[in-house]
């Protein structure tokens, strides 16, 4: 970035640090780092507030890093990270101004807002085509899948290729049609040969450029990582989707500060409703399936339509077994009269474990309709639990609290009480969404707070009375603190043990339950098939008698 535009931002600038150091003021979950300590109007500046931080908690398996400013001409150098939240909206991790473009910028960039995050890595990230970012993410993320924005590849593409897309218009259809809708890898290499050949790309540069990159972008190439789409056609045509309509071309820094609240402000809104509405409503069921009154109960409502559309197709997708070498079958699946886009299923019946060619349940974590056939097909009535993911359901944001003895919170002496504030938080929304269901519960939980409110208030007040109580409390904060560091983490250390052996133990024995279970229907299913072949059988030979 050149440095009249550095000079043109540093009023700017100034406006939107004064406004982060009222907010960090006010709010102690609030966090935000300059780049360059000697030159605020000249550094980078990155802020994330605590409700950022419980989302990527919550949801920070997968991450969209968003730098469109640059493509779109922005007079404001934003970028901002996002995810996806359990009714698949988009939710903030955390915002950035970069006032100056380099790769130690976006190296800077990354480890404040992983540090901010408490140093937990992403499965999975999205970007904008960029050599800085692509460095940066190597080296601060060198574990997590770091995929392209299609979009930005495609409109470079025309851009780079603007004579052959005018005087060639079905070029652009052809380019699309082999990205989007090539269902194998070896069918993306034919279709982009053919490419090559019918528009004599062998010797551009460009388009070899990006088919050397192939693997970060093409969609054939990610599907067995997630990234939190809930199909393979809604991947990111665009990554500017938080702030979408909130901040553009026109937007200053000045008005910076009231886009990004508004544009907070109703997506939190819009996060509040779906949950609402999940809690409040019931879906339809399109099916006598128990696997689908399960799901209804499990998925918030969107995943769950999702998840029902998936299980009304298998209706038109019949399983056919084509090999079986005992515990390990495999299943060829393919809708009525397409059977040259059949999907292969191996299906593990001991552990109940299935996998699909199409992987859609590794691309979005919703199970595919070519598992849900063989599941059919094998009476497997009741979703395993690994095809669960706790990220989709209703209870997403249940039992993910921060890490507060290992957060390395730059800079901020408030991360205990974040914590304590986010915990308190989740579990006064848990318990308004419960007392608001009955009048009966309503006035249960009513009193209940009323109770919980006099007893804080007897806290408070014995925590703020004379010197001697003060210091009896004191005392008994030291002991605490002692008993802290001697004898507590050994305690919760056993107890934490004992907990994930019972998990554990559990969760094998539902397992072979539901083996048992399978293999038990299968048996009674076989009994029906040979009783239906012998009474045919019988009224054959009594018709041959008659005869």
């Amino acid at each position: 970035m050149s440095g009249s535009r550095l000079r043109s931002l540093g009023g700017g600038a100034h406006h939107l640090l004064d406004y982060l150091k009222r907010m960090q003021a006010e709010n102690p979950g609030f966090f935000y780092a300059v780049q360059g300590e000697n030159d605020h109007s000249g550094g980078n500046i990155f802020w994330v507030d605590a409700t950022c931080r419980m989302n990527y908690s919550n949801f920070g398996d997968t991450v969209v890093l968003d730098t469109s400013y640059r493509i779109n001409r922005y007079r404001v150098p934003f970028a901002f990270f996002t995810g996806f939240n359990h009714h698949g909206q988009p939710v903030l991790f955390g915002c950035a101004l970069i006032l100056s473009e380099s790769e130690s910028s976006f190296i800077w960039l990354f480890q404040t807002w992983l540090q901010s995050m408490s140093g937990r890595h992403p499965v999975s990230i999205t970007t904008d085509l960029d050599q800085y970012i692509q460095v940066a993410v190597s080296q601060v993320l060198p574990q997590t899948r770091h995929r392209f924005c299609k979009l930005g590849i495609l409109r470079e593409t025309r851009e780079k290729l603007a004579h052959l897309c005018q005087s060639h218009p079905a070029f652009e259809i052809e380019f699309i049609k082999c990205i989007n809708n090539s269902e194998t890898i070896d069918e993306f290499e034919s279709c982009w040969g053919s490419l090559l050949q019918r528009y004599f790309l062998m010797d551009n540069e460009w388009f070899q450029s990006i088919y050397n990159a192939r693997h970060h972008w093409v969609p054939v190439y990610l599907r067995d990582t997630f990234f939190g789409e809930i199909s393979f056609t809604e991947q990111n045509e665009s990554l500017n989707f938080f702030f979408d309509g909130y901040v553009n071309a026109s937007t200053t820094i000045q008005m910076l500060v009231k886009q990004y609240e508004k544009a907070v402000s109703t997506w939190r809104e819009r996060e509040l409703k779906a949950d609402f509405d999940t809690t409040n409503s019931s879906p339809d069921l399109k099916t006598p399936s128990p696997m689908e009154k399960q799901a209804a109960n499990l998925y918030t409502r969107r995943i769950f339509m999702k998840f029902q559309e998936e299980l009304v197709e298998t209706l038109a997708n019949p399983a056919t077994k084509v090999d079986d070498s005992g515990t390990i079958t495999t299943y060829r699946v393919a809708k009525f009269g397409e059977d040259q886009k059949a999907h292969m299923v191996t299906f593990n019946s001991f552990e109940m474990k299935a996998s699909c060619s199409c992987q859609m349940f590794e691309f979005s974590g919703i199970i595919c309709r070519h598992i849900l056939a063989v599941f059919r097909a094998k009476n497997v009535l009741t979703l395993p639990s690994q095809y669960v993911l706790k990220r989709w359901t209703r209870n997403a944001k249940t039992g993910a609290l921060l890490d507060e003895q290992t957060s390395e919170f730059p800079s901020n002496s408030h991360e205990s009480s974040t914590v304590r504030y986010n915990n308190l938080r989740q579990e006064a929304i848990k318990y308004v969404e419960e007392g608001a269901k009955s009048i009966q519960i309503y006035h249960v939980a009513m009193k209940a707070l009323q109770e919980a409110a006099k007893k804080v208030s007897a806290i408070k007040n014995q925590s703020t009375g004379t010197m001697e109580a003060a210091a009896l409390a004191n005392g008994a904060r030291v002991g605490l603190l002692s008993a802290d560091e001697n004898e507590l983490p050994s305690y919760v250390d056993e107890k934490q043990n004992k907990i994930r052996e019972l998990t554990a133990e559990l969760e094998s024995t539902n397992q072979r339950c539901e083996v048992y279970r399978a293999n038990l229907l299968a048996v009674l299913k076989d009994m029906e098939e040979q009783k239906l072949k012998l009474s045919v059988k019988v009224q054959n030979a009594r018709l041959s008698l008659k005869e």
